[in-house]
């Protein structure tokens, strides 16, 4: 696997905001914290080749004896391998574990915004392996997936304002391997894809990965800025653009029918195809979503990626694509150039799920709903500086912080075992210092115990900040 070099520019962008003057932390392992959490979040690709110590100690401002250190730290933790002449390359330590300065307490990830198993997946597997017989005389590939998984989606999507036949539907192995596909069958090297900014960090680093440059659209403090939208689409002529209107990723918001008219409307005016993420379409809590935005395209430009992942369960890894037949045509094209479908057991079991969600969503939605609100009351007496919305759907709240202290709070929480999601995960070239995300997904007792281990970390570096932005006014 070959090296991609990353300016010194680009890292600085990435780092942010993450010294701490006033801290009693050496600058060093400031900077080692920082960066490791960059490697963590997937922001540092593995097989970057960092800039030279000289080139970064210039562009950061500090000697080269604090980044010598840094780098020295990481990779002796196993987060990077060293070659005389050719710099420190970006590695994972050979254990799972993720090593941090404390033993004390139990890892916890509050980076993601997913739930375990209910015990309909033990039923849903149950299910699957006593339907799967007819099959097993059969090849077990399927491009599409099996027709009558395809068929219970689109009666779903019928179901839903959006007329659907099963020659509309394909299988894939999750939304994201879907959104994937797409970009592989409709961008090239260097196409532009507007997203909303934030949005989804995996679809940033898909489009990245095919190549193609993000191109975010700033969500204003509610809705969607639709004249925005239809500026950016004119001025940079995108191939595609992915947008997540029900229960968004991070903000948690949903797009009305109005909004969703207009920007149907400004894309087809364009040309420009929308790849509609659905993957938090069914955690809604007070009222369902409106129809699919393909309700209100008539002319084939709108695709709509599903997924079962937060429906019902992530290691199902199983997502759908809805389109015109003939896209879904292309796209047995494209796919066969990449895999032979998606895996028959965990297809039987979404079919299963999928025709008896509502004797177990309503209840999951009532837990989820609960989780929201309990973690909102937390967040309320505990952090009381931090602002927030409560999210219409979804998993996770954005936080809105007094000070763009993201990255180091984040870093900080790294040294204790627990993950957090930075905002700047969620933008582009280090947006976001101001926000985080926090999931509600876990166990009530189990998110007071992480807010209760943050609290002190919190206090401690706003604290310190406070009296640096005094000095400074």
């Amino acid at each position: 696997m070959s090296s991609r070099r990353l300016g010194s520019h680009s890292l600085h962008r990435l780092l942010g905001h993450w010294q701490q003057p006033a801290s009693r932390t050496p600058l060093w392992r400031q900077l080692a914290d920082a960066l490791r959490l960059l490697i963590l979040d997937g922001r540092l690709a593995i097989e970057t080749r960092l800039p030279g110590e000289r080139e970064l100690a210039s562009m950061l401002e500090i000697s080269r004896t604090t980044v010598a250190s840094a780098l020295a730290h990481l990779r002796d933790e196993g987060y990077l391998e060293s070659r005389h002449g050719s710099g420190s390359r970006v590695i994972l330590p050979g254990s799972r574990a993720i090593p941090t300065l404390s033993t004390a307490g139990t890892a916890l990830d509050l980076s993601t915004a997913a739930l375990s198993a209910g015990p309909e997946i033990h039923q849903a597997y149950t299910h699957a392996l006593a339907a799967i017989p007819p099959y097993l005389s059969r090849t077990g590939y399927g491009q599409l997936g099996v027709q009558a998984l395809r068929e219970a989606i689109a009666a779903r999507y019928t179901a839903r304002g959006l007329p659907t036949h099963a020659d509309e539907v394909m299988v894939v192995n999750g939304a994201l391997s879907g959104l994937a596909l797409v970009l592989r069958m409709l961008t090239g090297p260097g196409d532009r894809v507007v997203v909303d900014h934030p949005t989804y960090p995996l679809a940033i680093a898909a489009i990245q990965g095919a190549s193609c440059r993000p191109v975010g659209v700033s969500l204003p403090q509610a809705g969607w800025d639709i004249d925005g939208f239809a500026a950016t689409l004119a001025q940079t002529a995108p191939r595609l653009a992915y947008l997540m209107p029900d229960y968004h990723n991070p903000t948690g918001r949903c797009m009305d029918i109005a909004t969703r008219q207009a920007i149907v409307s400004v894309a087809a005016q364009a040309r420009t195809t929308l790849v509609v993420d659905e993957t938090m379409v069914d955690l809604w809590y007070e009222s369902a979503p409106p129809p699919p935005l393909a309700a209100f395209d008539n002319s084939s430009m709108v695709i709509t990626l599903g997924s079962a992942g937060k429906t019902f369960w992530g290691g199902l890894r199983l997502g759908w694509i809805r389109a015109s037949s003939r896209t879904i045509a292309t796209l047995v094209q494209t796919r066969d150039t990449l895999e032979l479908g998606s895996p028959l057991l965990e297809q039987l079991a979404t079919l299963w799920l999928i025709e008896n969600a509502e004797t177990f969503l309503p209840a999951r939605r009532d837990m989820l709903k609960a989780r929201r609100d309990g973690c909102a009351a937390l967040l309320r007496e505990h952090f009381p500086d931090w602002r927030f919305s409560l999210p219409e759907g979804g998993l996770s709240f954005w936080i809105e912080l007094p000070d763009m202290l993201a990255t180091q709070f984040a870093a900080r929480a790294e040294t204790m075992g627990i993950h957090l999601g930075a905002g700047p995960r969620f933008g582009l070239t280090g947006a976001f210092e101001r926000y985080l995300r926090i999931p509600f997904a876990l166990d009530s007792s189990e998110l007071e115990n992480a807010l209760l281990r943050l609290k002190p970390l919190w206090l401690a570096l706003h604290e310190t900040e406070a009296p640096l932005k005094r000095s400074v006014i």
